[in-house]
């Protein structure tokens, strides 16, 4: 199901958008640098926050660390990622494949401004074998995205 929420959400949205299907796994930002043949921070990745009674999508490059201060400030709490099954509840996707498009719920997205050191980024596609190719900018337009800056490098 997560695969095709996310495929229909950008058929309606950014039908020029695909999902690419690998046969091996994107499940991890190095899996995932590996499988498409780029950077480790291109291969942006989802986070799944709890803020106060609610959740946050957080979308980051891929080899950046949330910086506690900077999202505490921001955030007003410390970050606490949910668990897995909370995860899958949340967004509709499975840990490895969750990306900020075809959400199971109507949840708040951030993009870091991390994401903007490149040109394009991968964030999953629904399954952790799945990714789709996004300039940061219109990754943060399509998913009605607030730019935060919460991370640090490695």
């Amino acid at each position: 199901m997560s695969l095709a929420s996310v495929r229909d959400a950008l058929a309606r949205h950014a039908p020029d958008l695909e999902v690419m299907e690998l046969d091996q796994s994107t499940a991890t930002v190095q899996l995932a640098a590996e499988a498409l043949n780029v950077l480790p921070g291109q291969s942006a990745k989802t986070l799944s926050l709890q803020v106060g009674d609610g959740v946050i999508v957080l979308v980051t490059r891929g080899d950046a660390r949330l910086d506690n201060a900077k999202y505490k400030a921001r955030f007003g709490t410390k970050a606490r990622m949910l668990d897995v099954a909370q995860v899958e509840a949340c967004t509709g996707h499975p840990v490895g494949g969750v990306t900020p498009f075809g959400l199971a719920q109507d949840l708040p997205v951030y993009c870091d401004v991390s994401l903007k050191d490149f040109p394009e980024v991968f964030p999953a596609g629904g399954a952790p074998n799945a990714a789709i190719r996004i300039t940061p900018t219109r990754l943060a337009d399509l998913t009605r995205a607030e730019w935060v800056d919460v991370t640090k490098l490695g």
